[in-house]
């Protein structure tokens, strides 16, 4: 062996002995066990499945959902209607067109056979499959409102609400623009709501002024009509009984009730001048005397 590799072996067991070494013992690992009431508050709960929305769509008993589907044919069909399409729809054309092809087959039935038949709303065709719109008036342009404002007017039924004949009348702001001297608008006070009158020209007259005070400065908002008919006789005028035309009334028939009269038994009076009397004597006679 080569003695210069010996004496480096020497030295470096030499270096070894003086330089000192710390051994580093490996840690224990302490394992706590948790009492059992705390393992259970830190379980968590099984998560419940995720509902997908197209399978919430298709659940047959969500009542919230068919008249949801419901409210959004209606407001299709009556926006269709305002805007001039009146032709009738089948119900696949129907949920085509509101973007509702995905509803099960549980709620199809349902609106064709229950939901859009009963709908005051819905009108149904004579073959029973197409639907269109109901509205309130049946009026299409001016000329058809007008012969409807004119005929309230004729028979005293008052106006027509503007939110009626908005869903009735197609383009209604167009048509109310064109026929804005025709018709009177008036805001009822109780709602904030706007009435249509027809304006009839034929019934505008001037009123004196002098009438129009007088007619100002009467104040029966707190008087009945008991009160006004009292001080209207007091200053010497007669007020009108009858406010409407009288309703006739059917005539009973008297029914005559004949009292059955008793009558006596008669003898034969009629044959008074025909009865005989006969005697004993007579008959004995007669009995002898052959025939």
């Amino acid at each position: 062996m080569d003695p210069a590799l010996l004496k480096e072996r020497e030295a470096f067991k030499k270096r070894a002995m003086i330089t000192p070494t710390v051994e580093r013992k490996p840690k224990l690992e302490t394992v706590s066990v948790a009492p059992k009431d705390e393992c259970k508050k830190k379980m968590r709960p099984p998560s419940a499945p995720k509902l997908d929305a197209n399978t919430y769509k298709t659940m047959t008993g969500s009542s919230q959902y068919k008249f949801g589907v419901l409210a959004k044919i209606v407001k299709h069909m009556r926006t269709r209607h305002q805007e001039g399409d009146d032709h009738p729809l089948t119900l696949e054309e129907i949920l085509d067109e509101t973007n509702q092809l995905d509803v099960g087959q549980s709620v199809k039935n349902w609106l064709a056979a229950e939901a859009l038949m009963n709908n005051p709303k819905i009108e149904v065709t004579s073959d029973g499959i197409r639907f269109t719109f109901k509205p309130v008036y049946k009026i299409k342009d001016g000329k058809s409102l007008l012969r409807l404002l004119k005929s309230h007017d004729l028979k005293g039924l008052g106006g027509i609400l503007l939110d009626d004949v908005q869903e009735s009348l197609p383009h209604c702001e167009k048509v109310l623009k064109n026929r804005a001297s025709e018709i009177i608008f008036i805001v009822r006070p109780i709602d904030k709501k706007k009435i249509l009158f027809y304006n009839d020209r034929t019934a505008n007259f001037t009123v004196d002024e002098e009438f129009q005070k007088l007619w100002r400065s009467a104040t029966v908002d707190a008087m009945d009509d008991a009160k006004i008919d009292e001080y209207l006789e007091k200053q010497g005028i007669r007020s009108m009984q009858d406010h409407g035309p009288k309703k006739p009334v059917p005539k009973r028939r008297k029914v005559a009730s004949k009292k059955r009269q008793f009558k006596k038994p008669r003898d034969n009076e009629h044959l008074a001048d025909v009865l005989e009397i006969y005697e004993e004597n007579t008959l004995t006679q007669k009995g002898n005397n052959p025939t």
